[in-house]
């Protein structure tokens, strides 16, 4: 790692504990102070967390013949996740869920980031991850080091008491309304999260496991799967404590959505807000039952949602679509750390026979032409190859279509892929794309 004179890589421990937290205050304003963060159930994995210090005298050190000992302050960091089973089209592939990216005011503009990002890169090569993916803070920085947009959420505000269509199956379930507890619902969670976002079609039969739901991250460990129900006052904003209504059928979940309530009122009565977190179901009658109770609770006016899939059943339930406001915010972005072992990672929903010209500034070594070769759904070929090229483009346009949010018809309209090989945009694009929409339940 390369960092400009004064500034040398840290590994972190737990004893620099306090020190991130107090950093974490400086990059991400808000009302958590760092006392705050050490009464917060927060475990770390420090192995994949990374400090930058910054050297100089130590103004409140006793001098030592005559000269005040050096000092090392901790000026930025970032950390990364380690999925395990992270779903991209047809499969689940190790991917290094880069977080909590953040460089201290004034240390701004002098090239920490790019030395960061060149670090977390080499250590995902490393490890065997061929993918790296994030929450963007802002849009406009990643692309630069070569992560491209590859899925979005929507946000709803929909008012209370809006019709859904009928489903058959709806009304045949059981709902409960309790207080979200990690120890009692924890378990209840995950096990709903992972099979909707396993096979969110509900299809059965050779294919129905191949038809997941790109970039639905779970949370294999433990306590990143508790810290998900955690519930300190301090992040609650003035909302009541994290609810959870699930929804059953024969004692057994079928799904979930965790929420907290607002309280207004006006002049014409009571115009709360349900603040709608965390939504998963297994089928259409389950989304029915849930959204049913969500869009019915006294003393609300309306609905408001975060992060759901683009094609959530809800969109499709809700008989006046237009009175959601729906909102679409981008999610995931993507990065190729090895251009040719993502890409023989994931499946392709046609036949695909393509030779991509990848050009990568930051990682040189995946600069160059790739055939993808592949039938529908099947195991992939890919190789490097010096035949003439289909498709030119950057490593930040692949990423955008890895998980097949974007397709790269579109990418080619705006001019972040050049057709090489007349009719190869068409096909290829129909094989990079996925019948169901990439996106992520909660920020990493």
């Amino acid at each position: 790692m390369t960092f400009p004179p004064g500034y040398r890589h840290q590994p972190l421990d737990d004893s620099f504990r306090e020190a991130a937290f107090t950093l974490d205050t400086w990059a991400f304003p808000s009302s958590t102070t760092p006392e705050d963060w050490t009464e917060i159930e927060f475990p770390m994995d420090w192995t994949r967390f990374v400090g930058v210090v910054a050297d100089g005298p130590d103004p409140d050190a006793v001098p030592i013949d005559g000269a005040a000992p050096a000092r090392s302050d901790l000026v930025a960091m970032y950390g990364s996740y380690a999925f395990d089973r992270f779903p991209v089209p047809g499969t689940e592939i190790p991917v290094g869920g880069l977080t909590w990216v953040g460089v201290h005011p004034q240390h701004r503009r002098r090239g920490i980031l790019r030395g960061m990002i060149t670090d977390h890169l080499d250590a995902c090569a490393a490890r065997g991850e061929t993918v790296s993916a994030l929450f963007a803070a802002e849009a406009a920085i990643y692309g630069r080091f070569g992560y491209g947009l590859a899925s979005h959420d929507v946000r709803l505000t929909i008012p209370r008491g809006a019709r859904l269509r009928d489903v058959t199956g709806a009304g045949t379930h059981t709902v409960r309304l309790e207080i979200a507890d990690p120890d009692k619902h924890g378990a209840l969670v995950e096990s709903v999260h992972r099979e909707a976002g396993r096979r969110p079609l509900g299809v059965d039969g050779p294919h129905g496991a191949l038809l997941n739901r790109p970039g639905w991250a779970g949370r294999d460990d433990p306590s990143f799967a508790r810290r998900m129900l955690l519930d300190p006052a301090v992040w609650r904003g003035g909302k009541e404590a994290r609810r959870i209504v699930v929804v059953e059928r024969d004692g057994e979940p079928r799904g979930f959505a965790t929420f907290r309530r607002s309280s207004e009122w006006s002049d014409e009565g009571p115009r709360g807000t349900v603040h709608v977190g965390e939504v998963a179901t297994l089928d259409a009658a389950a989304a029915h039952d849930l959204w049913s109770v969500l869009l019915d609770l006294d003393l609300m006016a309306k609905v408001e949602t975060f992060l759901l899939p683009p094609d959530d059943a809800i969109l499709g339930l809700l008989v006046d679509p237009r009175a959601a406001g729906t909102k679409r915010v981008d999610n995931v972005w993507v990065r190729l750390v090895d251009v040719a072992g993502a890409l023989a990672s994931r499946r392709y929903q046609a036949d695909v026979d393509v030779v991509l010209h990848v050009t990568d500034e930051l990682r040189p070594s995946n600069t160059g032409s790739y055939r993808v070769r592949a039938a529908a759904f099947a195991e992939p070929e890919v190789t490097r190859t010096l035949d003439d090229a289909d498709l030119a483009l950057d490593v930040s346009a692949l990423g955008a279509a890895y998980l097949g949010g974007q397709t790269l018809a579109a990418l080619g309209l705006a001019g972040r892929v050049t057709e090489l090989r007349p009719g190869a945009l068409a096909t290829a694009s129909a094989a990079f794309g996925w019948p169901v929409a990439p996106s992520c339940s909660f920020v990493f």
